[in-house]
């Protein structure tokens, strides 16, 4: 295993939530940006506009210095549907054409073919004319030239990555009849005929977007006294229910007065305009087409995973409840008179640097409430005055031992060597465990099926904003969570501030292993599949000091995540034994898969789908739902600081903790998951541990 992690993992993480932040903007912004939207729009003036357009035919063809108006000549109708191919529509309408066997002209939005390629082939292989009606629907009267050339690029693209074919015909969204442009319309028209494009406007509108039933469409695109005509219709952008009805309508209506049906470009004289695309435009288009479908399965998939870290957080909250109820009840019935005197213990203090800390520690195990205890202090290599500032403890139940720095695991066995009693209390030097601690942890031996109990950790140093939230983490995620494993009987974690173990349980196990970075974690799931009970005295308090810095901070919770990730695996076989570890392995360890791995892992998705619809208006439902979430943990927090007898001071900090710090911390589980998948290992300032029985010196105080 490497010693260093790579860091391209960052790379991947910034990578995904990029592309995810684009297929949401391309989904919301382009392929849900429609609806109906064929509104009526104030022109302006139409000074500007050649008389020779304005009173002209419905095709327009600015290509040339001169600009032409192209008209339809009598008994001649050209049928045209704008803003599809729509998959419920599209299809109805060309099965209505196919039966009356006539041809029409659909100008497509590049977004919909992009959508539904398909659709676009069969229209074409039908003998249907396609032109292009921008990519997103846009106003071409109102965008500027670097917009209008990227749209029309884009949908002609679009055009040859699903037919092989491009097209010089364009009717611009929102547009109308020739005496009704205006100069931002002509501008347009100029603009892209500069381009190559014919302009498609209509004589005859059948206001399908608006009207009320079949007859009414029928009655706005019938032309009178034989003149030619081109009729607007549509087939996408909403419901087309009616124009469906009423287009077999329009069809027989014409038809008995005598009219011919064409396409655009023969209604007006012209050869066909659809010629076989570039091999670039066709490369485009398939890659664009490949881009807006994957763009438009992500939504579908978010509302997925977003429902389900929805019913995951709403799992963990009401589990964590109910079980602080439950653990809360069994306690009370748990209550004993009289308590016997506490067993003779051992304390284990590994310490490395802890010149500043140590002392205190060791002072507070020996008024832990057992009079009978050793505290055996493993110096493991320490370069400041550790050893000197234990010994400075004076009372003959303190030994100090040092020894070169061989990590922690190496330090404990070594403590444990050195032990005198058959319980050992481990606690970490830069901890103070409360008075009569020590004693209420001892005592949940009288059980002899327990193996080991794990005591309730504290923040010492509640200074900062950080530091506040540890606080708060430990008494909401950490208290909560050990009632609830306890209630298992399969506790996964024995916290190295605060955990005693029976001896001969630790012996079992082949004493603390070096196999993870998380030895607290594998020590306990080992017991637990060795048969033995971990449970949890949440009356046996301990303050310890947490990382003060984001740097420590994750140094510290990556190694957490990593070792946890070890400890998973290498117990991972007690999914298939029976007793505790079967409860081990079937209950506490999918808790830990579901709500410590998978949770944060997809949490991030909820809050950056929550702060864009936030940001677009675009995603009410998934902001309510983190709203109502985070004041269901405020109401858990509330119950948990008062269970655990702490102060409600601080609930104002849990909205900012269950976002940024969160967040954070949804952080380090990633670089721990990169880390672990891309085979390496995080730094670790120590070689491998020894055996139990490694050199060291003891002195006795």
């Amino acid at each position: 295993m490497r010693r260093t992690a790579p860091r391209g993992h960052w790379w991947v993480l910034a990578c995904v939530l990029a592309a995810l932040l684009a297929a949401l903007f391309v989904a919301t912004s382009v392929l849900r940006g429609g609806g109906d939207r064929d509104t009526a729009h104030d022109r302006g003036p139409d000074d500007r506009v050649p008389a020779s357009a304005a009173e002209g035919g419905p095709v327009l063809d600015a290509r040339t210095a001169t600009p032409v108006s192209l008209d339809v000549p009598s008994g001649t109708v050209a049928l045209t549907f704008d803003d599809g191919p729509d998959p419920t529509w599209t299809r109805q309408i060309l099965q209505v054409l196919a039966a009356e066997r006539v041809p029409a002209t659909f100008f497509v939005t590049g977004a919909r073919v992009a959508e539904h390629p398909e659709l676009v082939r069969e229209q074409t292989a039908a003998g249907h004319e396609v032109g292009l009606h921008t990519f997103t629907h846009t106003d071409l009267a109102t965008t500027p030239d670097w917009r209008t050339r990227l749209e029309l690029a884009a949908s002609r693209a679009a055009l040859a990555g699903a037919t092989g074919t491009s097209t010089t015909l364009l009717r611009p969204p929102y547009s109308s009849m020739p005496d009704a442009v205006g100069n931002r319309d002509w501008r347009a028209v100029v603009t892209t005929g500069e381009l190559g494009y014919l302009t498609v406007l209509s004589t005859h509108d059948g206001l399908d977007w608006q009207a009320h039933d079949a007859e009414e469409i029928v009655r706005g695109a019938l032309p009178e006294h034989g003149e030619g005509a081109v009729v607007l219709l549509h087939d996408g952008g909403g419901d087309r229910s009616r124009t469906v009805a009423a287009l077999g309508g329009i069809i027989d209506t014409l038809k008995a007065r005598g009219y011919r049906f064409t396409t655009v470009s023969q209604a007006v004289g012209l050869p066909p305009q659809t010629s076989p695309a570039t091999a670039f435009d066709r490369w485009y288009g398939s890659a664009l087409i490949a881009l807006v479908q994957t763009a438009a399965a992500v939504p579908p998939v978010v509302d997925r995973l977003l429902a389900g870290v929805a019913l995951l957080t709403a799992a963990r909250l009401l589990l964590l409840a109910a079980a602080a109820a439950a653990h809360r009840r069994r306690t009370a019935r748990r209550a004993l008179p009289a308590q016997a005197p506490p067993p003779p213990v051992s304390a284990v203090v590994p310490a490395h640097n802890e010149e500043a800390t140590i002392a205190a520690c060791v002072r507070a195990l020996l008024d832990g409430g057992c009079p009978d205890i050793d505290v055996v202090v493993v110096d493991d290599g320490s370069t400041d005055g550790t050893a000197a500032a234990a010994r400075a403890v004076a009372d003959p139940r303190v030994r100090v031992v040092t020894q070169p720095n061989r990590g922690k695991p190496a330090a404990l066995n070594v403590g444990i060597a050195h032990a005198a009693h058959d319980i050992i209390l481990m606690v970490d030097a830069d901890t103070v465990i409360a008075p009569g601690a020590a004693a209420r942890l001892a005592s949940a031996f009288a059980d002899p099926s327990v193996g080991a109990v794990a005591g309730n950790t504290k923040v010492a140093n509640r200074k900062g904003l950080l530091a506040l939230w540890q606080h708060l983490e430990y008494v909401m995620s950490f208290g909560l969570e050990r009632r609830l494993f306890d209630l298992i009987g399969a506790s996964p974690t024995v916290p190295g501030a605060i955990g005693a173990f029976r001896r001969s349980a630790l012996a079992s196990c082949g004493g603390i292993s070096a196999d993870t970075l998380a030895e607290d974690t594998d020590i306990a799931m080992a017991l637990c599949r060795a048969g033995r009970r971990v449970v949890y005295r949440g009356d046996a308090h301990a303050l310890t000091h947490v990382p003060t810095t984001v740097r420590a901070l994750w140094h510290q919770r990556h190694r957490w995540a990593y070792g946890t990730l070890q400890s998973l695996w290498k117990h991972r076989r007690a999914v298939k034994e029976n007793g505790v570890a079967g409860r081990l392995g079937r209950r506490t360890l999918p808790y830990l898969v579901l709500f410590q791995l998978a949770l944060p892992v997809a949490a991030p998705l909820m809050d950056a789908v929550a702060l864009y619809g936030l940001a677009t208006g675009t995603a009410s439902a998934t902001v309510l739902a983190w709203t109502a979430f985070c004041l269901a943990q405020l109401a858990l927090a509330a119950h948990a600081l008062h269970r655990d007898g702490e102060s409600l001071r601080h609930l104002w900090l849990v909205p900012l903790q269950q976002t940024a710090y969160r967040t954070l911390l949804c952080l380090v589980t990633i670089h721990a998951l990169a880390t672990a998948a891309l085979g390496a290992g995080p730094r670790w300032r120590s070689r491998p541990s020894a055996p139990a029985e490694p050199h060291a010196h003891t002195t006795t105080v």
